[in-house]
């Protein structure tokens, strides 16, 4: 952990995003009030000493809005929470699964990570949204696209049931990729 103060570190995070997984951590000086948020290993804000022991900081992770809550509990012990887009990092977890598709591939010896956000149809890359072309068919829609040189599809087949709503499979050169769980 390079520049991270060990002993002052209160909490770390884990945070997928449509640009990648990101992880949080915060220090937290409980007599100085000093507050330092790092954002995979890059220190992205810092203040040495502050009156005000709780309270909240914000900043980004990329495009998305984060806050992270300070709160007395009893005595000298705190509470941290982290906000993503306004919800807690739980219900931001479970709100992902609902509205993104992930699939994680070796492609040309390189790790590469596919990013669907349902609700905007929009396709990431390895952290870069990509130009798409979307198709309706009788079976249901296909987005597709290219990495490097391999011809992607993304399809969206209805399941059937109504819980379930549509099934989205990632084909890349003819060959089903399965589902990443992060």
């Amino acid at each position: 952990m390079s520049g991270v103060n060990i002993s002052d570190v209160v909490a770390v995070w884990d945070v997928s995003l449509p640009d990648g997984n990101h992880q949080v951590k915060f220090e937290h000086g409980t007599t100085s009030g000093k507050r330092v948020v790092w954002v995979d290993e890059t220190e992205i804000f810092r203040k040495n000493w502050m009156f005000k022991l709780v309270g909240r900081q914000d900043f980004n992770i990329g495009t998305a809005k984060a806050v992270i809550l300070i709160e007395a509990c009893n005595g000298f012990t705190y509470e941290y929470t982290l906000l993503i887009n306004g919800k807690p990092l739980n219900k931001f977890k479970e709100n992902r699964k609902k509205t993104a598709k992930v699939w994680t591939l070796l492609l040309d010896g390189i790790e590469t990570r596919v990013v669907l956000e349902k609700d905007t149809m929009d396709v990431w890359v390895n952290g870069n949204v990509l130009e798409t072309a979307g198709e309706f068919g009788d079976e249901g829609t296909e987005t597709h696209f290219e990495i490097r040189d391999h011809v992607c599809v993304i399809s969206g087949v209805s399941s059937g049931k109504i819980r379930e709503g549509i099934v989205h499979s990632l084909i890349v050169d003819g060959a089903v990729v399965p589902e990443s769980f992060e």
